[in-house]
C-alpha cells in the first residue's frame, strides 16, 4: 500500500531518461548518485510498508480493547446491582455481549 503523495517509485528513479549535451554532468557520478537515493528510497518503502502493517494491527487491537471494555463496564454494572436478583434478561445481555466478542473477530 502506498501513500498518496509519493510520486516516484525506486523504478521510476532508476530507469528515469535525461537528455545529454556536451557541458552536461558526468554519467557515471549521476548513476552513482543516483544508486544511493535507489537504495535508500527502497528502504524508505519498506519502512513505510511495515509501518502500515503495524499501523492497521495496532488499530485492529484498539478496537479489540474498545470491545472488551465495554463488555467489562456491563458486567460492572450487573455486579453494582449486587443484591438485586440476576434476570433472565441480565443473562441474555452478557450471552449477547459475549457472542459480539466472539464473532466479531
Amino acid at each position: 500500500m502506498k501513500h498518496d503523495k509519493i510520486v516516484l517509485t525506486a523504478k521510476d528513479i532508476l530507469e528515469k531518461p535525461f537528455k545529454t549535451d556536451t557541458r552536461g554532468y558526468r554519467p557515471q557520478e549521476v548513476d552513482s548518485f543516483l544508486d544511493i537515493i535507489i537504495r535508500d528510497y527502497v528502504e524508505y518503502e519498506k519502512v513505510f510498508d511495515s509501518l502500515m502493517v503495524e499501523n492497521e494491527k495496532l488499530t485492529e487491537e484498539i478496537k479489540n480493547l474498545n470491545q472488551e471494555i465495554r463488555v467489562l463496564n456491563d458486567s460492572m454494572e450487573v455486579m453494582k446491582e449486587g443484591t438485586k436478583e440476576i434476570t433472565n434478561l441480565d443473562i441474555l445481555r452478557r450471552i449477547s455481549n459475549l457472542e459480539k466478542k466472539v464473532y466479531d473477530e
